[in-house]
């Protein structure tokens, strides 16, 4: 087994804040970076931007944008012409969650690392402060890991995947104090669903509310522009 030094980790980096400090852990663990960004026709496409910046600043050695368009299946405030809500975080699953948005990527993500000939895989999840995703939950990853295992020659022949979730069960000022400890610029990363038409976050939307919240409860300072304060 090669040590982690040698070792390459792919990391699933969207561009997010949480995809941030993943990919940042996973590099300060000595893994070679082989980072994944899907451009599935997201309206916050600025994402996109933001993940070709962490890669660049973290010294990614591989970084595919892959265009996977999912407009066309629709059920999305994020891929259809549906409203992002704008006043609150509400219970249960919202608008916002895209269908099967991390089984997709994760089995995209899966397929780079058996072709990279990695067992480790990062993703950014968080099942504390979030907006009520299924896809986030700790039972998915546990599972996904275990689907990987049966699906693959890697997991058939060889040892097969580690899925690591390492902010699972961080709250969002957690993560904001693990960005800040690993010396991450808050500006590199994007969180909005829906950017005004200025460029700016909305300041508004469920993801914005969480990462506001997170940075003010850790006595943080974000220093990404919102439109509305």
């Amino acid at each position: 087994m090669k040590s982690t030094q040698d070792s390459i980790a792919v990391v699933l980096l969207s561009g997010g804040l949480d995809s941030m400090v993943s990919a940042a852990l996973a590099a300060e663990q000595g893994f070679a970076i082989h980072a994944l960004t899907v451009n599935y026709g997201q309206r916050h496409a600025c994402e996109i931007e933001a993940a070709k910046l962490i890669a660049e600043k973290l010294g990614a050695a591989r970084h595919i944008v892959m265009p996977l368009d999912m407009r066309p299946f629709g059920g999305s405030a994020l891929t259809a012409d549906i409203a992002v809500p704008k006043s609150g975080v509400a219970e249960g699953i919202p608008v916002t969650y895209v269908p099967a948005r991390n089984l997709v990527f994760l089995a995209l993500t899966t397929a780079f690392a058996e072709a990279s000939r990695s067992s480790d895989i990062f993703i950014g999840v968080n099942a504390l402060d979030y907006s009520g995703y299924p896809d986030c939950r700790p039972e998915f990853i546990a599972s996904f890991e275990k689907t990987a295992r049966l699906a693959t020659r890697a997991g058939v022949e060889g040892e097969g995947f580690r899925i690591h979730a390492p902010l699972q069960h961080m709250s969002k000022a957690d993560i904001a104090r693990e960005a800040a400890r690993l010396s991450l610029d808050p500006a590199w990363s994007w969180s909005c669903y829906d950017p005004a038409p200025e460029g700016l976050a909305c300041g508004t939307c469920d993801s914005c509310r969480l990462r506001r919240k997170g940075f003010t409860e850790a006595g943080l300072m974000d220093n990404t522009a919102y439109a509305e304060e």
